[in-house]
């Protein structure tokens, strides 16, 4: 209990309190727009097949993950915030994509430290990111790597789609499920279409050298 004039001390003390939060707060938005910028890097440089850039652009990300775990490690509001949580979901979808393109196993929650609302998410644009990934393979002709690719975002879709629990315990997840489904449906015709004309072609090709051939 506290007696009318003891309230001179609760204001320092709820001062000193807001200060260090705030402060913590800085630095988690700070650290937020870099570790986002740094996994846009990471993705970019995938995309075009810099390998070694990629993982260098994500050891910086990582490093920014540790200090922002750091910061809100005593205010789990903080953590829980948009702006940390959207900078842990591209975290998530970096390490992913990197994974996934290079067919490697993929890294879990507890691997990337995040919650499984979060990593799900990360997953599901992970997988959307596998759309432009394919499209630039069939652009120089159909290949098993794209069906590859095709086959990892059906095993996404297929996870998320069992998820079927109220946005404010998956914090969105809906939404995220029923983008995968579209670009993996997309993403099939692409494929598809691709496999017939070069099934087309092939064709063609052959008859052309049978005809050579005959003359």
């Amino acid at each position: 209990m506290l007696d009318i004039r003891d309230l001179s001390g609760l204001g320092e003390e709820v001062r000193e309190s807001f200060s260090e939060k705030n402060a913590a707060r800085d630095i988690v938005l700070a650290q937020s727009r870099l570790l986002i910028r740094f996994c846009a890097e990471t993705i970019r440089a995938i995309h075009r097949e810099d390998f070694d850039l990629a993982r260098e652009k994500l050891a910086s990300a990582t490093e920014k993950v540790a200090e922002m775990l750091t910061a809100v490690a005593n205010y789990s509001d903080l953590y829980y915030a948009g702006y940390t949580q959207d900078g842990l979901k591209e975290y998530v979808e970096a390490n992913l994509v990197l994974a996934l393109v290079t067919d490697k196993p993929l890294p879990g929650p507890k691997d990337l430290q995040v919650e499984y609302s979060t990593y799900l998410k990360g997953l599901g644009e992970a997988a959307t990111e596998m759309r432009r990934r394919i499209l630039d393979i069939i652009r120089n002709g159909h290949s098993s790597e794209a069906e590859r690719l095709l086959a990892s975002m059906d095993e996404i879709y297929s996870l998320m789609v069992t998820i079927d629990f109220p946005d404010a315990i998956t914090h969105g997840l809906r939404r995220q499920t029923d983008i995968v489904r579209s670009v993996v449906e997309r993403t099939r015709g692409d494929l598809t279409t691709s496999l017939r004309q070069q099934q087309l072609q092939t064709a063609l090709q052959q008859l052309s050298g049978k005809v050579d051939s005959e003359n």
